[in-house]
């Protein structure tokens, strides 16, 4: 069995899949508070796996309320190198049609600044690169997974994280689409800038569910339609899960195994050591 695990971050369903063995329920603290729930752990084919529901089981957080810091906090903690997101988007291109597959692999950033998604700060400054936000390796093979399980899946493509949680109004639905972005939705963005400050290699299975309102032959984007749409997705989702996994192992010789190499600008002499202690398994090897 691998030392290292593959970390999957979604909906509480994901880690009912067939061929998990040795399951177990871990709750972890973090200097960041609590994560959104107790994070599930097993082995499927010899490869650690770690499950945690964003929202919390049973769906209790808005997007700005998930602890983001505390849940990629805890997946360091627990041994994560890769992390893979599978989350719900509304979809802003003709040729994305709901229930199709999308791998982002860029961002634009609509959120109004309330959301924690930095583990610095008190006496420590930090500038991660963040030009590719996402692992391009890990997307590679989860596009190469999507493909073999069956899915209707899109390379590539902008993910506008908007702030939620009330969905876009047709004017803003109209200016993203003048932006030539791909999907929308409320939360990868910010767990993505974390997992960069903690060394994780991130990729997102993005599972289209409406359009948005900007289709004029298609009905608004309502709630009923996304659990409809999740509901059929959740099957396709973990087979493409189980694919990505028989394919990842070994060591990374991507960036992200190394992003904050030379990230940290502050002078280690000045660093307060209760800072240094909490983000010791963040940074720990670079002070």
């Amino acid at each position: 069995m691998s030392e290292t695990a593959i970390g999957v971050i979604g909906g509480s369903g994901l880690y009912d899949m067939e061929g998990l063995e040795q399951v177990e329920r871990i709750k972890i603290e973090t200097p960041f508070g609590d994560p959104s729930d107790e994070y599930v752990t097993g082995v499927m084919n010899g490869v650690r796996m770690v499950f945690l529901p964003r929202h919390g089981r049973g769906h209790r957080f808005l997007p700005s309320e998930v602890n983001y810091r505390a849940n990629i906090f805890g997946m360091k903690k627990l041994g994560v190198e890769r992390i893979i997101s599978v989350s719900a988007v509304g979809s802003l291109k003709e040729a994305i049609a709901p229930g199709h597959i999308v791998i982002p692999d860029q961002f634009i950033d609509r959120t109004k600044g309330v959301r924690r998604d930095t583990f610095f700060g008190n006496g420590i400054v930090a500038h991660a690169g963040f030009a590719d936000p996402v692992c391009h390796t890990l997307s590679d093979t989860l596009y190469s997974a999507a493909n073999k399980a069956g899915a209707t899946v899109h390379k590539g493509g902008s993910y506008i994280c908007m702030e939620g949680p009330a969905f876009s109004t047709r004017a803003e639905s109209f200016s993203y689409l003048a932006l030539g972005a791909s999907v929308i939705g409320m939360t990868n963005l910010t767990e993505a800038k974390l997992a960069r400050e903690a060394e994780i290699c991130y990729g997102i299975i993005a599972l289209s569910t409406d359009y948005d309102c900007w289709h004029d032959s298609h009905d608004d984007v309502t709630v009923e339609a996304i659990i409809k749409i999740i509901h059929q997705n959740v099957a396709m989702a973990k087979s493409i899960i189980r694919n990505a996994v028989s394919e990842i192992g070994g060591v990374r010789i991507c960036p992200c195994a190394s992003a904050m190499q030379y990230a940290v600008i502050t002078d280690r002499s000045v660093i307060p050591e209760e800072t240094k202690r909490k983000l010791e398994p963040i940074i720990g090897k670079y002070l």
